[in-house]
């Protein structure tokens, strides 16, 4: 894999400085190399990054890669940009779980099944780039139907909306609701 080196090394760089995740064909035309060296190239850095003593991880979302800091060193990068975790509010969570699962969707059916008005928690959503806004819904008023994003997912560290959990199997039967409520 010697012969290799400088094509991983400019692989790696590109991963490194993309905003976005790149696709393996728009890495390909960049080195100049078929799909199957660079999906080679890929496993060499995924391997590179597996060990404990490495802070960086390569990241697969939506079927692009990019590179991204491990969960276990998030902290000192916190520290370095001096950008305190700003969690999200219950209600921002609750509002991007029914984006998340219902997409695409308009504020009026989030408000309506939370019950509340969501405008706060939506604008929240999308200023940290969340969610978007992917359309208009046909019917009175067209309003905006809302989406996850990419960050989104790199976000919560999924590579598609598949790998979310499902709704189903999360869900307690009427017994096990029961017997937690004694």
């Amino acid at each position: 894999m010697l012969f290799r080196e400088p094509e991983t090394a400019a692989l790696e760089a590109l991963l490194f400085v993309a905003k976005e995740p790149l696709t393996s064909e728009v890495l390909g035309e960049i080195l100049e190399l078929d799909l199957l060296k660079v999906e080679e190239l890929m496993l060499v850095l995924k391997n590179r990054y597996t060990v404990d003593s490495c802070g960086l991880k390569l990241l697969e979302i939506n079927g692009g890669y990019i590179l991204g800091t491990k969960p276990e060193v998030a902290r000192y990068v916190e520290i370095l940009y001096k950008q305190p975790t700003h969690a999200l509010s219950n209600a921002a969570l609750e509002v991007l779980s029914i984006i998340a699962y219902k997409q695409p969707v308009t504020r009026g059916e989030v408000d309506f099944i939370r019950g509340v008005q969501s405008d706060r928690a939506l604008a929240t959503l999308v200023e940290k780039g969340l969610v978007k806004d992917v359309g208009r819904k046909d019917g009175p008023g067209r309003p905006i139907l809302y989406a996850t994003t990419e960050q989104f997912l790199l976000h919560f560290g999924l590579r598609s909306l598949e790998d979310m959990p499902n709704l189903e199997e999360g869900l307690l039967s009427e017994d096990e609701v029961a017997s937690a409520e004694e």
